[in-house]
């Protein structure tokens, strides 16, 4: 099957290049609201999932259709992507000093009818104390609008912020490549 990756992430783009993987981009814009009642990496797999959903009518039968959902969370608070500098300053003044959890949800739909395959997975990130200035200084050099809990582990931030994870550093990139990988081989695309 061919496969369709519905993302305009750069970092999932490049890590299905990684992959050695072939892969048509599709883009078009999807409401990312989810029910309050849901909780970190529930979060991820419904908005991935919903993803897929307003794809599903234009998938022939012979693609595969991969979407994904990153989300960070400080206990069950979910820190989307920041509306502007001041709030990514804020969410990273939260961050700092501190561990969180970072979800990636992903689906994959077969355009034949299948059932899709959906999972999350989680990494728990440990930040050092950053300093204002450290942080007003990614936040401008970097502008890390386009992020979920305004940074990115491949990032200048990252790099002098991260002490150490627990799980998969390519699931804070935004796809966890082990799992994909191993989603797709079942599903007999490797």
């Amino acid at each position: 099957m061919k496969l369709i990756l519905a993302s305009g992430s750069p970092r999932r783009r490049q890590l299905l290049t990684d992959l050695g993987l072939a892969y048509e981009i599709r883009l078009r814009e999807v409401d990312e609201s989810y029910p309050p009642t849901l909780r970190r990496g529930a979060v991820a797999e419904y908005l991935a999932r919903h993803k897929a959903a307003a794809y599903r009518p234009d998938l022939a039968p012979d693609e595969l259709l991969l979407t994904a959902d990153t989300i960070v969370c400080l206990a069950d608070d979910v820190l989307n992507k920041p509306a502007d500098a001041a709030a990514a300053r804020a969410m990273l003044t939260r961050l700092q000093g501190r561990a969180h959890q970072v979800y990636t949800g992903v689906c994959l739909l077969p355009g034949d009818g299948r059932p899709p395959v959906v999972f999350s997975d989680e990494t728990t990130v440990h930040f050092r104390a950053l300093s204002p200035a450290e942080i007003t200084f990614y936040v401008d050099r970097y502008q890390p609008l386009d992020k979920a809990g305004a940074y990115g582990a491949q990032d200048w931030l990252g790099l002098v912020g991260i002490e150490r994870l627990e799980g998969s550093y390519f699931n804070v990139m935004g796809l966890p490549t082990h799992r994909v990988w191993a989603a797709l081989h079942a599903l007999g695309q490797l």
